[in-house]
């Protein structure tokens, strides 16, 4: 069996197909292992085309930066069955924190707020009105005494709001002063009217709620330590700075040209698991279907983009951060702050993150980059420029032997097309019963881990399906 590329799903496959018995081969592109895992300490080298950086971060066990996955929510049960198999410690990740805070230009003329205040008040209103425009005969099925009662209860709650069932501010969005020894006084009520001019307004009411809602884990150490525990199992196996330039099915198996050191090798395998981006792979000689092709070469490519700065100290902390992300209605979109290395003396802290946008940032010099970075932190933190230093930048679209991030299947938010579905299908069907293509790419929610592993599963299971049923007539559909 070859394996191309040495990600999360290579190395899944890489893995169950050892354990099932068979010989196996992964050839990696790059000089590591783990694809989009990329953790970044101090010396790693940052492989961008046209922009290599060499990271100078203190060299610290805390101080690192996930490149790519940062998180794993706790449903995602095959990277938690890795995790265990492997030896992968985890701890706690904190995506939700109520005392970051939420930036908006247009919004009290950028002055940035507490997330609870933002969420406080917000809610507050929304029950106030949601109370008020009650209209029990305009339901399509009215309800009665009793379920009027509970659902005006629910949105006195949740609301905090007063008998009269009015929004008058609330404790919840914290103090301005007291609390403790004396009455807390809450702070001023912010308009609904100054909330609705955020852009952020539907995504800090929604933050905690799907795949980033709680409870999320990170690797002790970096998320690398998952790659780190696959080649534990795999050290014999992977081959690296491996330039693969032919896949040929063959009338019995499969043959791989690769190129190493400027030497030309070849294998022949009885299959193929292939997680290299089908953006690259149109681009490597092939003999697959006119359908199949078709296929390869309609996903898109995506462009995240991240940004980390070392801070000389943890100045969150003072603000009574830890963990969690503030928003900001600017390209930067996100800061995140560590969970781990409370109260140590510096961290990393994440200073953009633009999972859609990341061609914005590469039309910039690296020097643009970070002083972009660091214009747009201090909306968030005033004094932010004189607290960091040591900036890196992550364009997934511009990192050597990827070229892209998480493949974009849909043109359109409501679904996939029959087109989409067609081409979908197409592709994750072996070519000539021999080639797979598989990686986060190759399923309906691309861009995490969970994902990749899945894929590698779902290939191997068809391959074993096909080779039990290989004598029966005609063609599975």
């Amino acid at each position: 069996m070859v394996v191309l590329g040495a990600g999360v799903g290579g190395l899944t496959a890489a893995l169950e197909l050892k354990k099932a018995g068979y010989s196996v081969v992964v050839l990696e592109a790059a000089g590591r292992a783990g694809g989009r895992n990329m953790t970044v300490r101090h010396g790693d080298l940052i492989d961008e085309v046209g922009n290599p950086q060499i990271c100078d971060f203190d060299d610290e066990p805390h101080m690192y930066f996930n490149a790519g996955p940062a998180r794993i929510p706790s449903s995602h049960r095959n990277v938690l069955h890795y995790c265990k198999e492997l030896g992968v410690e985890l701890e706690f990740f904190i995506n939700e924190n109520k005392e970051t805070y939420i930036q908006d230009d247009a919004m009290l003329d950028g002055k940035p707020i507490k997330n609870r205040e933002f969420t406080t008040n917000a809610r507050g209103f929304m029950a106030e009105i949601m109370a008020k425009n009650f209209t029990n005969a305009e339901l399509d099925q009215p309800f009665d005494e009793w379920e009027i009662e509970a659902l005006m209860r629910s949105l006195r709650r949740m609301g905090d709001l007063d008998e009269d069932m009015i929004y008058r501010g609330s404790t919840r969005g914290g103090y301005s002063h007291g609390g403790f020894l004396e009455h807390g006084h809450a702070h001023e009520t912010i308009a609904l009217r100054d909330l609705l001019k955020s852009a952020l307004f539907s995504e800090a009411l929604s933050q905690n709620e799907g795949e980033t809602g709680p409870m999320l884990f990170q690797p002790v150490g970096g998320m690398d330590q998952i790659i780190k525990g696959y080649l534990r199992k795999l050290s014999d196996e992977v081959f690296y700075n491996v330039m693969v330039t032919s896949v040929m099915l063959q009338n019995d198996g499969i043959e791989v040209v690769y190129e190493h050191k400027g030497i030309k090798y070849k294998i022949e395998a009885d299959y193929c698991f292939n997680s290299i981006p089908t953006h690259l792979m149109t681009g490597i000689d092939n003999n697959f279907s006119a359908d199949y092709k078709e296929a390869m070469a309609y996903p898109r490519r995506g462009e995240a983009y991240k940004s980390a700065f070392q801070a000389k100290e943890r100045f969150w902390e003072k603000d009574d951060i830890f963990g969690g992300i503030s928003w900001t209605n600017q390209p930067i979109e996100q800061i995140w702050y560590p969970p781990h290395g409370m109260y140590k003396e510096k961290g990393i802290i994440l200073a953009a993150y633009n999972y859609g946008g990341g061609m914005h940032f590469t039309q910039l010099t690296q020097e643009e980059r970070i002083e972009t970075a660091i214009r747009q932190g201090e909306k968030v933190h005033p004094n932010y420029r004189g607290l960091v230093e040591k900036g890196i930048t992550i364009a997934w679209h511009r990192m050597n032997h990827m070229l892209g991030c998480s493949a974009r299947w849909q043109k359109s938010r409501s679904g996939f097309t029959q087109e989409e579905e067609r081409l979908f299908q197409t592709l994750r069907q072996p070519a000539g019963n021999r080639h797979y293509t598989i990686g986060d790419q190759m399923t309906k929610h691309t861009a995490w881990q969970e994902s990749a592993i899945l894929s590698a599963h779902w290939a191997i299971n068809d391959m074993l399906a096909r080779k039990s049923g290989s004598t029966m007539p005609g063609q599975r559909v």
